[in-house]
Order: structure tokens, then C-alpha cells, then sequence
């Protein structure tokens, strides 16, 4: 284990050579192990809870791009965008691409596709064009039976994210294993806002590089080294900061691609902490259909975080390709 340069109870952890507060890093409040360990496993009860949701990540079962023009979905073979299982009929309807323009058709008298609880009739409009290069959401999401689907935008392509409740991964999920719970893993660190906020380039893994845009970074000190993160927006919420890492445990007892952390708004001082007990697995874990960021070059740690989730491994009956 290494030696973490932190204050816990407004001490050091023995045997660190460089004091937090060197690098600008304010003193939290205390904490104990057992209040430690308790918030972890809240953490990790919420999130379990959220993978087993009937639309969470463990039931992602497709990602199916488009092409201009039109393009059929349904369990035939003849068809653009074939998905077979869970009963799914021949034919369920036709995705236009028109430009910036998706849309869906559903196959007239086919049983029932609804969105919001409604049947769908009519043509859905599922992504419309950009306002000012930014797409405007929520975006649609329709349903039959145990599938559910919306239009994605990755760069300049669009795809159709299929979700299916009754997907084996989903059904015969058990759990994530975690490395122990570790208080020297809970980091002391100080938000470093960007004026103005940083250009990043993210990539992922379809291969591609997006750019971001990072508000700021978490600086913190492990082994008597200085370290940062640089974070950026992944949600509405202003309470939190999102952040993907790679360290020396991947490919090992952790994923390969790294793993995501969210980090919580500092307060008035700058103050924060980054809790890598609560490091988690992407959703490219679990299934070959998610469209992952990798951490930036910047972000890819020197050292082995045994913390956090470990990577996952399905049950031996679970396919990840259901048909």
C-alpha cells in the first residue's frame, strides 16, 4: 500500500514526507473509519441499485448506427438493424436520418411502441438539429415490451442505444467485486477552477477524440508527490464534478480503460476530497455496446490505487451479445 499524504483527525498518515497543506491543501473535517465505511457502503448500495434498474447499463444490448436515409429495425434478418431476442417482431418500424434530423416510423398495427406511457402512432422526431452546435435534450425514448431505445450523437453520427430488460447480463447480474474498504484511500484535495475553463481532448473507446472542456482539477498528494485530475461536466448536477483515471491496477484487478470518479463541489476554502474507495467500472465493463470515455493522457496516475471496484466478470451462463 502506498503511503497516502493526507489528514485524517487533523493528523498525517505515518511516514509521508510532504505535508498537504504544502501544496495548498486545506484541512477537511474529521472522519472516522466506521463513518468512512459506512458512507462507502451507502455509496455501493445506491450504486448496485442503479445497474439493476430494467434501463440501467447491464441491460444495454445494442448500439446500432445509422446511415442517411432510411434504416429498418426489427427481429428479421433482412432487416437494417437486427436485434432477435425477447420476442421481438419482424419488423418495428424505420429510423430516418434526413441531415440533422432522426426519426422514427413505427410499422403500422404493430402491437404497442409508446413513448411516455403513450402509444406511438405517428412519426417520433428522436433528435433534431443543433441550436447554437449544442444538441438540446431530454431526448425521446420508446418502448416495446422489455426494449427500450433513443437516438444517440457521437461526433457526426447518430445511433440507435437499444436497451432490453430481460437481458442475461441484467438478469443474472450478482455483484461487483471491491477492493477492501480503505480510509487512506479517502484523499484530502483542493479544487483548481480554470479561468477560463480548460480545452481537453477526451478519447474513447470507439477509437475517436472528443474535446471537452475541464472547469478545473483535483490536486491532492500521494507518496509525497503532488497529483491532479482534471475533471469536467458529465451531468446537470452543479454539486459534483466527473472524472475518468487510469492507474498501475489496470489490466490487472482493474478494467483496462481506466475508471470513473465523481468529485464533489469544493467549499468556500477550496476543499474537497477524492475518495477512490468509491472508484467505479465504465459501462464498456459490462457490455460491447457503450461508448465510453478513456481517461485524457494527463489523468493516467503513476502509481496502484487498490481501491474501488474491481473489473467484472459475468456470471459463466451471462452472454454479452444476447440474439
Amino acid at each position: 500500500m502506498l503511503c497516502l499524504a493526507l489528514v485524517v483527525s487533523g493528523l498525517l498518515a505515518g511516514g509521508c514526507s510532504s505535508d498537504p497543506a504544502a501544496a495548498g491543501i486545506p484541512e477537511g473535517p474529521p472522519v472516522t473509519a466506521a463513518e468512512h465505511a459506512a458512507d462507502v457502503e451507502e455509496w455501493g448500495a445506491a450504486r448496485r441499485g442503479a445497474l439493476l434498474e430494467r434501463d440501467g447499463w447491464l441491460s444495454l444490448v445494442g448500439l446500432m448506427w445509422l446511415d442517411e436515409g432510411e434504416n429498418s429495425f426489427g427481429a428479421d434478418p433482412a432487416r437494417d438493424l437486427v436485434y432477435t431476442a425477447s420476442e421481438t417482431p419482424a419488423a418495428v418500424g424505420v429510423f430516418v436520418v434526413d441531415g440533422e434530423t432522426v426519426s422514427f416510423e413505427p410499422v403500422p398495427d404493430l402491437e404497442i411502441v409508446t413513448l411516455d406511457g403513450e402509444r406511438v402512432i405517428d412519426t417520433v422526431v428522436m433528435r433534431a438539429p443543433r441550436v447554437e452546435g449544442e444538441d438540446s435534450g431530454p431526448f425521446p425514448v420508446l418502448t416495446w415490451g422489455s426494449l427500450r431505445w433513443q437516438v444517440i450523437r457521437r461526433q457526426d453520427r447518430f445511433a440507435v442505444r437499444l436497451k432490453d430488460a430481460l437481458s442475461p447480463v441484467l438478469l443474472n447480474f450478482d455483484h461487483i467485486e471491491m477492493f477492501p474498504i480503505d480510509r487512506s484511500w479517502r484523499v484530502d484535495a483542493r479544487f483548481e477552477f480554470y479561468d477560463p475553463p480548460k480545452p481537453i481532448l477526451i478519447p474513447n473507446i470507439l477509437g475517436t477524440v472528443g474535446e471537452g472542456e475541464s472547469p478545473g482539477a483535483v490536486v491532492f498528494v500521494v507518496d509525497g508527490e503532488i497529483h491532479r485530475l482534471d475533471t469536467w461536466k458529465d451531468s446537470d448536477n452543479p454539486e459534483n464534478f466527473f472524472t475518468a483515471f487510469a492507474d498501475l491496477t489496470n489490466r490487472d484487478s482493474t478494467y483496462g480503460g481506466g475508471r470513473f470518479l465523481w468529485i464533489d463541489a469544493p467549499d468556500e476554502n477550496g476543499y474537497t476530497v477524492v475518495d477512490f474507495n468509491r472508484s467505479y467500472n465504465p459501462p464498456c465493463v459490462f457490455t460491447p455496446y457503450a461508448t465510453c470515455p478513456l481517461p485524457p493522457e494527463q489523468n493516467r496516475l503513476p502509481f496502484a490505487i487498490e481501491a474501488g471496484e474491481k473489473t467484472f466478470t459475468p456470471n459463466a451462463d451471462d452472454s454479452r451479445v444476447p440474439q
